[in-house]
């Protein structure tokens, strides 16, 4: 739900757009537009130090010895949640655009996942919003709309 509180308002602020995402339990993909700067932050850098501060604070309530593995020898932060440079590629069609969703709502089918049944049952996921037209985190824009 962190990443979800964040998208939330990264949406509400009208920095982003969210055309498509999965929350596995150990990475995300997401389909989104950076609209405009928070500040002097990128969205992403913005979504990225919120979640990852909130994350840890959760560990060390919850869990204190998971959090041990996501220290780092930094000058500039303790801990490390996210990977350094993602992967990050430009969506330049809607065909485009399809492929990447499909691709990522079928994460959680995987058999070392084994999440879920079919891609619209996978709560955190926009699969099922393109399948019912409900979005339950209020978060998503059809692609359709951009591509």
């Amino acid at each position: 739900m962190i990443i979800i509180d964040s998208l939330q308002w990264l949406c509400s602020n009208q920095l982003i757009k969210v055309y498509g995402y999965i929350i596995m339990p150990n990475h995300i993909h997401l389909l989104w537009n950076q609209l405009r700067m928070n500040g002097k932050e990128f969205p992403k850098n913005s979504f990225e130090k919120f979640t990852a501060k909130s994350m840890i604070r959760h560990m060390q309530l919850d869990k204190p010895m998971d959090v041990r593995n996501y220290k780092v020898s930094a000058s500039d932060r303790r801990y490390n949640i996210w990977q350094r440079d993602p992967l990050a590629v430009k969506i330049f069609s809607r065909e485009m655009a399809i492929q990447k969703l499909q691709y990522i709502h079928n994460n959680p089918l995987q058999v070392h996942w084994a999440l879920s049944d079919s891609p619209e049952t996978y709560r955190f996921s926009s699969a099922g919003f393109y399948a019912t037209g409900i979005d339950e985190f209020n978060i998503l824009t059809h692609y359709m709309d951009f591509f």
